[in-house]
Order: C-alpha cells, then sequence, then structure tokens
C-alpha cells in the first residue's frame, strides 16, 4: 500500500485533474440539464444526484485502481518480486485493495467540493453520526470493487478481456443500481435482480442513511471477494 502512495503521490496531480472531469460532467448534464425537468419527492434533482454519483465513482475508481495488477502479472513481470519477498499473499492483495480504497476517498472528496460548488445539498454530511457511516459506506463499495478488479487481473490473460468485465458487469450497475434514478421505477422482475447487486445497497444509503440490512450486504460482499481475492492470487502465482 506504502508503495502505490508513494507513486500516487508524485502523480497525485494528474489524477486529480483527471477524476475532476466525469463528475462536473454528471453534475452540469444532469444535474442542471436533465435534472430542471426531474422533480424527486425531497430537495432537488442534484441533491439526489450526488451521492449516486459518489457511488458510482467509488465503484469506477476503486475497480481500475485494483485492475493494475493485471499489468504488473502479464506485462512488467513484477509479481515474481513480491513472491518472493517476505510478505504474505494476504498482505499484498489487502494493500492493493487499501490502495485503490484510498484513491476512492480522494476522488470522494473533490466530488464533495464540486457538488457544494454547484449548491448541492448533502444530508449525509449533516453531523458526526451521518458522516461516520458515510465513510464506511465508502469504505466498503471500495473495497468490494476493488476486489472485483483484482480478482478479474488475476483471471484475464489479455487487456481486451479485462475491459469486457467492464462493459458486461460495472457498466449495468451504474446505470440501473439507483444512482440516476430510484430502482423503484424498475419493473418489479428487474428490481429484484437489482437489490442483490452492491452499488444499489450503497446508493441507497448515501441518500437515506445506513440500513442495518444493506450495510451487512455490503460487509459480506467485501469479506467474500477479499477472501476470493486472496486464493485468486495464490492459484494465480502457484
Amino acid at each position: 500500500m506504502w508503495r502505490d502512495w508513494v507513486v500516487l503521490r508524485r502523480r497525485l496531480k494528474k489524477f486529480i485533474l483527471s477524476r475532476l472531469v466525469t463528475p462536473v460532467l454528471y453534475l452540469v448534464a444532469f444535474g442542471w440539464g436533465l435534472g430542471r425537468s426531474i422533480t424527486p419527492e425531497s430537495g432537488t434533482y442534484l441533491d439526489f444526484l450526488v451521492p449516486g454519483i459518489i457511488a458510482l465513482n467509488t465503484m469506477n475508481v476503486s475497480y481500475m485502481s485494483a485492475t493494475t495488477v493485471h499489468a504488473e502479472k502479464i506485462y512488467h513481470k513484477s509479481l515474481e518480486n513480491y513472491l518472493a519477498a517476505p510478505i504474505e499473499p494476504a498482505a499484498f492483495v489487502t494493500g492493493k485493495i487499501f490502495s485503490a480504497v484510498i484513491r476512492a476517498f480522494i476522488s470522494t472528496a473533490l466530488i464533495l467540493l464540486i457538488s457544494a460548488l454547484f449548491d448541492a445539498h448533502l444530508n449525509f454530511l449533516a453531523d458526526v453520526v451521518s458522516a461516520a457511516g458515510f465513510c464506511t459506506v465508502i469504505f466498503l463499495n471500495s473495497a468490494i470493487f476493488a476486489a472485483v478488479g483484482f480478482c478479474a487481473a488475476m483471471y484475464v490473460k489479455t487487456f481486451e478481456e479485462l475491459s469486457q468485465v467492464n462493459t458486461y458487469f460495472l457498466m449495468p450497475m451504474s446505470f440501473l443500481c439507483g444512482t440516476f434514478f430510484s430502482t423503484s421505477q424498475l419493473p418489479y422482475a428487474v428490481r429484484i435482480f437489482i437489490d442483490i447487486l452492491p452499488l444499489t445497497h450503497t446508493s441507497e444509503m448515501l441518500r437515506y442513511g445506513i440500513n442495518f440490512t444493506s450495510l451487512t450486504i455490503l460487509i459480506l460482499y467485501a469479506a467474500v471477494l477479499i477472501k476470493f481475492s486472496c486464493r485468486a492470487f495464490q492459484k494465480a502465482m502457484s
């Protein structure tokens, strides 16, 4: 994790600038553009949109950060160095996942700053308890999708296959898991499937506060996927 942090510090300016583009486009296009014709049950559509953008952003940032392991495995051939080092495989996996979580938190802070400039009202920052719950959800969501990215990097053999995971797995969740509109508007059969996915629970809790059932689901997702990532790493390097 420290190794990745040293690398990130050297590229921090470029990372920040790259992470500003997408949230600004979403806020302008959906918050100011489309949002003017949408009236949610309470507040403005911009207030509804920001938690969804944060959920979507943490998913993408953590996933893409973890998939860099694929280049280390296939192209740089540097994973063997870690295997030769006196560290446990679980330490390597956990370090990579936490590195992705750090990037997700930095990116989230940027979105909060931009949202304040757009005059969005963020209920999850109303008090310390809400802010703590917000950070917990961000941490869990980032860890989940960092583990997904790590597993994908271990199993796929080409960069093209890695992009297919994004196309078939992440992109549908980006638009259907309550990021831009409420899942209650979806057909019942579709909603049952959507409610199983972790991003749905993340969007829900960022928008309306901590829910015990949703929090438990995210914790289970994180625990299972991190354990699976450790096994995938050991299997790929055996």
